[in-house]
């Protein structure tokens, strides 16, 4: 790699944009370090910081678009997909919907230095119908910031970042396998962090076959929708779900007979949403208490939601 810091600087306003195109359509190729390298490079002139802060814009702001319009075409279907692609842990990415609906389009101020919330927030916009000129605005400005930060921070610690550059340059074949290290290393930091999240959420699942027996059969199951108070607004219920964001737990579970069936669903990827609720009743004496496996999609696929039932109120 003996002429990185000479490529750096004539391609680096492409590769800055190439990057950080790469990373905001969801590939886990961290675009941030690239930024605070081009914000040190413009301190000596080696490369234009308003150029680069321009491309990094640029770049999320096509991301961000595309990510927008296939959310408002393609709603909760696209969701699902970045969920699953994500490397963060799907509770992370599951858990910035209510994030979102918190706060609004203001959220796409922040969202790009926040991990999982990144991935679903100009998809989520587009679902819950954002105005565009508001989701432009938001995203324009979040994106400024993102990158301008990364740039500020090259500039203020240039010394140290040259130092690094220095070392690169004369490393060779060694700098490039240190940084294909560190990249798989985090991809697999991130992977075992999913993994391990799965296996905390590892309780017995029920399947939809069964869960329509139970009904048909008069069993009465107690079926609870625990899903993010975003999500429910882009899916109906399952009729009669009581809905357990509305709930206060105790007070739940204290009006449900511990001997009943009961079912819990979310449409998050692994059904671990809902499985986290179900160790909480298991936890509390609800022997029969098991996540709906494939949640509201299996739901829906077996037999359709009808929209014009609403969940049950606590």
């Amino acid at each position: 790699m003996p002429q990185l810091v000479e490529l750096l600087q004539i391609y680096g306003v492409l590769i800055v944009f190439g990057i950080v195109l790469v990373e905001q359509f969801g590939l886990p190729i961290p675009a941030f370090p690239v930024l605070i390298v081009a914000g040190a490079l413009s301190v000596d002139g080696s490369l234009s910081w308003q150029l680069c802060l321009l491309s990094a814009v640029g770049a999320c702001l096509i991301c961000d678009l595309f990510w927008f319009r296939a959310g408002r075409f393609y709603g909760k279907r696209i969701l699902r997909l970045l969920c699953k692609i994500s490397l963060s842990p799907d509770s992370c990415v599951n858990q910035t919907e209510d994030r979102f609906r918190r706060f609004g389009a203001k959220s796409l101020l922040v969202s790009k230095f926040v991990p999982g919330f990144n991935t679903i927030a100009a998809p989520l916009s587009g679902a819950i119908g954002t105005v565009p000129r508001q989701f432009l605005g938001y995203a324009l400005t979040g994106a400024a910031l993102w990158s301008g930060t990364g740039i500020l921070l090259g500039i203020l610690f240039h010394d140290g970042v040259q130092e690094l550059l220095d070392w690169l340059e004369t490393a060779g074949g060694t700098a490039l396998m240190v940084l294909a290290t560190l990249l798989l290393l985090f991809i697999a930091v991130k992977y075992v962090e999913r993994r391990r999240q799965r296996a905390r959420s590892a309780v017995p699942r029920i399947e939809i076959a069964e869960l329509k027996a139970l009904i048909d059969g008069g069993h009465d199951p107690v079926i609870i929708d625990a899903r993010s108070l975003t999500a429910q607004q882009l899916e109906a219920a399952i009729p009669g779900a009581v809905v357990f964001q509305s709930c206060v737990p105790d007070q739940l579970m204290a009006t449900i007979d511990k001997d009943r069936h009961v079912v819990i669903y979310c449409s998050c990827p692994n059904d671990v949403t809902a499985a986290e609720v179900a160790k909480q009743f298991l936890a509390n004496g609800f022997h029969r208490a098991r996540p709906l496996r494939g949640g509201l999609d299996a739901w829906n696929a077996q037999q359709g939601a009808d929209p014009e039932l609403a969940p049950a109120a606590c």
